[in-house]
């Protein structure tokens, strides 16, 4: 199994997941993408949680948490591989995409108390930034 499976099966809460498109990992010399598990139009890595906000900053030239907290405004959907999202604004392509896993906490309720939850950020090439939320091991 992938480090990307297992993130999305909720096997990795202490990691994060990012999805750079195709423009993000152009001319960096594969640098990125040889650590990544390359997908249609960009590469998803998964890496422990500090350094994926920092590998995240560095691409991206934002911090994480401050893009999730712009994101979680507006609800979109991403793709449950991670591999982009649709944008609810335009019919646009996901630049980038930031997740991360929240362990079931039944206390909570809603779906925290079905399992682990998935928390996804998306950047559409439209400036739309958007956010999505499930089980982790949900289908779409």
């Amino acid at each position: 199994m992938s480090k990307r499976e297992q993130f999305l099966s909720g096997e990795r809460p202490e990691d994060v997941a990012l999805f750079l498109s195709d423009s993000f990992v152009e001319g960096d010399g594969d640098g990125l993408a040889k650590h990544g598990e390359s997908v249609e139009n960009g590469v998803v890595l998964v890496v422990e949680g500090d350094q994926g906000r920092s590998v995240f900053k560095t691409a991206t030239g934002m911090d994480a948490m401050g893009f999730a907290k712009q994101a979680m405004g507006t609800e979109g959907a991403i793709a449950r591989d991670l591999s982009g999202g649709d944008c609810p604004e335009c019919d646009g392509d996901a630049e980038f995409v930031f997740a991360f896993a929240e362990e079931q906490n039944e206390e909570v309720g809603d779906l925290y108390a079905e399992g682990d939850v998935i928390h996804a950020y998306s950047y559409c090439d439209c400036g739309t930034a958007y956010s999505d939320k499930w089980v982790a091991g949900e289908a779409e």
